[in-house]
């Protein structure tokens, strides 16, 4: 059976490099290892592809493509590096449903038991991950071995991913430390380039094998294979450009990543600063307060009018909303901004607008209103409509909706959550 499940393999992952030479490019990257002795159904570690053999041989050959390209994606999407601070069993859910999608999507078929939600479709796992409440009673489709509890031990993070009980992790240590005690030896012995050098362990020898589930990446590890799997995914996205086989969603997906990674914060107040009007005056002094006929420049700086709009069709939660505006009242201070708060969805909301002054707190109003469908040109009406245009407008949104074709002549900020792109103005990802 080994025999078959490897050809079945060889001839899944042939097949990606000729329909989906984008994916296939990124499954060769990952080394097939027979797992069967621990691994449940297939696993990353973002190094190599482990796999059960009963697990493949119940997979179609399209089934085995999906789960190729799946572990494959978990890599080039770089889900070993992106969880940060996140729980580690719903960021992996979160990544499964982003993954799913998109292979899909792109006409692969999945196997049973496969993560997919039609409402996440188009999202990235940072989106989904605050939105899976009801669905943690579920499991990812595959081990991702590159990755640990937070706030757990190194025992308990290997006995939930590879499966093992308490009795042979206590082994697998034991063996690992006379192992190393071992290899200590070795590499002591043969500094001088004898027989030794350059062997590799027997737990090193193991995991490569599938004997034993690797140990999770350790920081460094992340750093370095963050790198090798952006410049594979760049590589790979280009050669399927070449030859027209990229679809659509991946295409968005890997520009989205390839651009610089900046936060949202730091982005808009990036571009609300450079607006600001601060320039150097010349204006004489007086001749009561300051001696001499000579003149030196000062900086002066007069107020800004910046109008913030934020969409309130549905897709926009309260607490985003409520950390935008947080985001806004702190960066309006350091600009001097006088700033006019409205809301829209189909329609200009009934309450508004809300004026703040310099010297005032904003805040998140109350009376915010919303749930329609969302179209854009009421709002660049009404702006329109004032009498002095804003030196800045600020919309908070995800960009599905109806735009004016004609933009503006005042500099329009998108802060945008999800990847839908925008016509005109200047686009902020809300990561």
């Amino acid at each position: 059976m080994s025999k078959s499940i490897e050809t079945k393999l060889s001839a899944a992952r042939t097949k990606l490099i000729l329909d989906r030479p984008f994916l296939g490019a990124l499954v060769l990257r990952l080394p097939m290892v027979d797992a069967t002795d621990w691994c449940k159904t297939t696993g990353t570690d973002a190094k190599s592809f482990f796999y059960n053999r009963e697990y493949i041989e119940a997979l179609s050959l399209e089934q085995t493509q999906f789960m190729l390209a799946h572990d494959a994606l978990h890599c080039a999407l770089l889900h070993f590096a992106r969880r940060q601070h996140r729980e580690k069993h719903r960021w992996d859910i979160a990544c499964d449903f982003a993954i799913n999608a998109l292979l899909i999507n792109d006409g692969l078929t999945a196997p049973p038991d496969a993560l997919h939600l039609k409402e996440y479709e188009g999202m990235t796992a940072e989106e989904i991950y605050p939105l899976i409440d009801d669905q943690l009673d579920q499991d990812p489709l595959d081990q991702h071995l590159y990755d640990q509890d937070s706030g757990s031990d190194d025992d308990n993070s290997q006995s939930s991913d590879s499966g093992l009980d308490e009795k042979d992790i206590q082994k697998q240590q034991q063996q690992e430390q006379q192992n190393a005690e071992e290899d200590k030896e070795s590499s002591s012995g043969s500094q001088g380039g004898g027989e030794g050098s350059g062997a590799k362990s027997e737990a090193e020898q193991n995991v490569g094998e599938g004997n034993a589930p690797p140990p999770p990446l350790k920081e460094g590890e992340k750093e370095d294979l963050a790198v090798q799997w952006q410049q594979r995914m760049a590589g790979a996205a280009q050669t399927a450009m070449q030859a027209g086989k990229l679809g659509g969603g991946m295409a968005r997906m890997v520009d989205h990543l390839l651009q610089p990674q900046l936060p949202w914060r730091m982005l808009l107040a990036r571009y609300m600063t450079a607006v600001a009007r601060d320039d150097y005056s010349f204006t004489r002094p007086s001749s009561r307060r300051e001696a001499g006929g000579a003149i030196y420049p000062s900086l002066r700086s007069s107020q800004i009018s910046l109008t913030v709009i934020v969409d309130t069709s549905g897709s926009i939660v309260d607490d985003e909303m409520t950390s935008f505006v947080s985001e806004i009242n702190a960066i309006k201070g350091q600009m001097r901004a006088r700033v006019t708060l409205h809301a829209c969805d189909a329609q200009m909301a009934e309450n508004g607008p809300w004026i703040y002054e310099t010297w005032e707190e904003m805040t998140m109003p109350e009376d915010f209103q919303g749930g329609g469908g969302t179209d854009f040109c009421p709002a660049i009406e009404w702006v329109n409509s004032g009498d002095q245009p804003p030196d800045l407008l600020v919309y908070f949104t995800d960009a599905q909706g109806s735009f004016p074709e004609l933009e503006p002549s005042y500099p329009v900020i998108w802060l945008v959550k999800g990847k839908s792109p925008v016509p005109w103005g200047q686009r902020i990802q809300l990561n």
